[in-house]
């Protein structure tokens, strides 16, 4: 039995994933964001917003050249069913600095993948503080 995707071995599983990171080239990600959007139970936002803001995302960093992948990005992106903070979504969440955005419809996604993913600040405006 495996604990592995289902007709792989642990081994099999572990190569898959391996070759994959390879052909993503993650040595070269310096930054990560997190979207949630099209949530099972979306509370934050509704879906149609989270979708046109993945969406948004995803052609931005194409179109800027920083998507991660075989063309030579630094920023991974991962859309997220959930991010647990139910409330001014979509939610955002950006590694390594661990910074939280509300709000991130796509006018304020430019804002965060100018300032933040390009220039290194976080954009304060959008940001989550828990104190």
């Amino acid at each position: 039995m495996s604990d592995g995707p289902p007709g792989l071995s642990l081994a099999e599983a572990a190569g898959s994933a391996a070759e994959k990171a390879k052909s993503l080239d993650l040595s070269r990600v310096e930054r990560h964001i997190f979207l949630c959007a099209d949530a099972d139970k979306p509370k934050c936002c509704e879906p149609l917003v989270g979708c046109e803001s993945w969406l948004y995302l995803k052609r931005r960093l194409d179109e800027l050249g920083l998507a991660n992948g075989p063309a030579g990005g630094h920023v991974a992106r991962s859309k997220a069913n959930c991010l647990r903070v139910c409330a001014e979504g979509p939610i955002a969440v950006v590694y390594p600095e661990g910074v939280w955005y509300s709000g991130m419809t796509p006018g304020a996604l430019e804002e965060v993948i100018q300032g933040h993913l390009i220039g290194g600040t976080p954009v304060e405006k959008y940001r989550i503080r828990n104190s």
